[in-house]
């Protein structure tokens, strides 16, 4: 790709970048994973820069609630139900259309993680699932391919970045995945739109750092943020890499080897649960909106089909995956499912 030296002039003029850090950015390769409130201003920022090719990987679509923090998208994008990773592609495409923008809607699973993720040269952490962290790690620690960790609620937020080889990995400091319903998100304990831009862009800036070859600077300290009472605190993970760590030591990859996708997931703090088809399947949207009908009120695109049935809110995606919104109660979701998509 060839250098706009008036597009990134003020860019260049940084002596930690330059031209030859620039070319390089020109160059890489990035996964944003969750095109939510993170994965929004972490996009934003890999595309200003300038690099080359960046991928967006996001399971939802854009609802009234995510605009007051996710700063890509507007009252359109919800009014038409688009899928967040579409909607941030053609906002994204009209501030940088040099960048090669590659968006995915989709869950990231076993299944699909290495083929997204492995042929990248750093993945941005934007979603708010431990499970799919873990997943991520995997991947980052089997291939070598570094990725930096971000997470906000409330007023509060905490980044740092995973160099395998170099740092500790995720697995290092978390064994395991918090049990469900035993720390704060979004949805019960709210948020407000500074945290998310404080973390995401120190996210950002070592994903910079790393990308335009300083990978020797990049932080290996974890960053705490209180934006309400304006508190920093750093730890320094140096020290906190497991020679006995099931990822990085001893290199068992559980999240890769999940060999069957959960049939359901509760999402936290939703009252959704997300249903998966027992095998792969392609859903025809059109036909299927017109044969739902008479069930109850009908909303439609070319991405996907909402459909409202009595207390419950069926929106369903053309590869046969489902939310089921209005409960967090698996059984009633499958039931739901199997009723009108059929398991």
């Amino acid at each position: 790709m060839e250098l706009d030296r008036a597009r990134y002039s003020r860019q260049i003029l940084f002596p930690n970048i330059g031209e030859e850090g620039q070319l390089r950015l020109l160059q890489s390769r990035v996964a944003i994973v969750g095109m939510g409130a993170l994965g929004t201003v972490l996009a934003n920022h890999m595309v200003r820069a300038g690099a080359g090719f960046v991928r967006l990987i996001d399971r939802d679509f854009v609802e009234w609630s995510n605009l007051q923090r996710q700063m890509l998208y507007d009252e359109n994008d919800a009014k038409q139900l688009l899928p967040k990773a579409e909607a941030a592609a053609g906002k994204l495409r009209q501030i940088n259309s040099s960048v090669v923008i590659e968006p995915i809607v989709a869950d990231l699973t076993s299944q699909n993680a290495e083929q997204w993720l492995a042929d990248v040269d750093l993945i941005l952490d934007g979603t708010d699932n431990f499970q799919i962290r873990f997943l991520i790690n995997d991947v980052s620690v089997k291939h070598q391919i570094p990725w930096v960790y971000g997470g906000a609620v409330s007023a509060h937020g905490m980044t740092f970045a995973i160099i395998p080889g170099r740092t500790p990995c995720l697995r290092c400091m978390f064994a395991s995945a918090p049990a469900p319903g035993t720390t704060p998100t979004c949805d019960t304990a709210g948020v407000i739109g500074p945290i998310i831009h404080v973390i995401a862009s120190l996210q950002a800036t070592e994903a910079i750092k790393y990308l335009t070859g300083h990978a020797d600077a990049v932080s290996r300290v974890s960053t705490s943020v209180d934006v309400w009472n304006t508190q920093f605190r750093q730890i320094d993970l140096t020290h906190a890499k497991q020679p006995s760590c099931i990822c990085c030591g001893q290199h068992t990859f559980e999240y890769l080897q999940t060999s069957i996708q959960e049939q359901t997931t509760t999402l936290c703090g939703r009252d959704t649960v997300q249903v998966h088809p027992k095998e792969e399947v392609r859903i025809p949207l059109a036909d299927f909106a017109k044969r739902m009908e008479p069930i109850g009120k009908v909303e439609a695109n070319r991405f996907l089909v909402r459909v409202h049935i009595k207390d419950y809110v069926l929106v369903v995606f053309p590869d046969g995956r489902a939310l089921v919104q209005g409960t967090n109660e698996p059984g009633i979701a499958r039931s739901l499912y199997a009723k009108y998509i059929g398991m």
